[in-house]
């Protein structure tokens, strides 16, 4: 058992691979991203088991708190703790007394998936019934900085260019500075790494945006809503739910973002 940040190199794994082209065959050695359950414990009580890249583990957590509600800030988490075992990773917080009374009230268990966007909801009703926050921000755009941002990431996945197997999530300034960039196996769990990196070094989220580099689906814009972002631009398509979501929250969409051309499928006012 090993305690402490994983790094980078802990986030992929080369392995012997046979390639072919053509009529032949060549041996070679592939870096492959890693994929391991992540246990996120509160208080000494194991809420979720995620499969995640084990690389940002703490933004991670931070961020999975705050887009899940388990938080309402970064100053309710108090202590966090990065352990490794041989089976996976296991985070351990302490947070606020009345925010762990609260997660105890409402305990669901959440074993999840790559690509898992409603892990541990266990009827129909549990989804109708859980709240979308609303977001007032009036943040506002150039459809040139969708542009810029593009641009700047494509560099910035570093991960991406070692392996082919991971979704990035940018956190953007109006004018299509990428600040930040977490990647993973998971989309949502890209997001949640980059909401907890913001989180931890800035005061908020109403002046900027988001743009992910995978399709934009509900629980992107739902993890969004949570922290008041208030655009979410998406390389590739959304889904029809994150749309509806995305309207009823006040969720700036935006989905085939290349290049200069994208589409806004929720209040566009915000684009220029």
């Amino acid at each position: 058992m090993q305690t402490g940040t994983v790094s980078m190199a802990d986030a992929h794994r080369r392995y012997g691979v046979e390639r072919w082209a053509g009529s032949g065959a060549t041996r070679d050695e592939d870096a492959v991203a890693e994929e391991v359950p992540v246990a996120l414990v509160y208080n000494g009580f194991s809420h979720a088991v995620m499969m995640a890249t084990p690389q940002d583990l703490e933004d991670f957590a931070l961020g999975f708190s705050l887009s899940e509600g388990i938080v309402t800030g970064a100053n309710e988490l108090y202590d966090l703790d990065v352990v490794e075992h041989a089976s996976g990773h296991e985070v351990q917080m302490r947070i606020a007394g009345p925010r762990f009374a609260a997660l105890r009230a409402q305990r669901r268990a959440m074993a999840g998936r790559t690509g898992c966007g409603l892990c541990g909801v266990e009827s129909l009703a549990q989804i109708a019934a859980r709240p979308t926050a609303t977001v007032l921000a009036a943040a506002a755009i150039e459809a040139g900085a969708l542009v810029r941002a593009q641009a700047q990431l494509a560099a910035m996945q570093h991960l991406f260019h070692l392996t082919g197997a991971v979704h990035a999530a940018a956190w953007c300034r109006a004018d299509g500075t990428v600040e930040l960039v977490r990647e993973d196996v998971g989309r949502h769990n890209a997001l949640d790494k980059l909401i907890g990196a913001v989180a931890a070094r800035r005061a908020g989220f109403a002046d900027g945006f988001v743009l992910m580099t995978s399709r934009a689906s509900y629980e992107i814009v739902q993890k969004a809503a949570a922290v008041g972002i208030a655009v979410v631009a998406a390389v590739s398509a959304p889904t029809g739910m994150a749309v509806r979501v995305a309207q009823a929250a006040g969720v700036t969409l935006i989905g085939f973002a290349r290049g200069e051309r994208h589409s806004v499928y929720s209040h566009p006012e915000r684009v220029h």
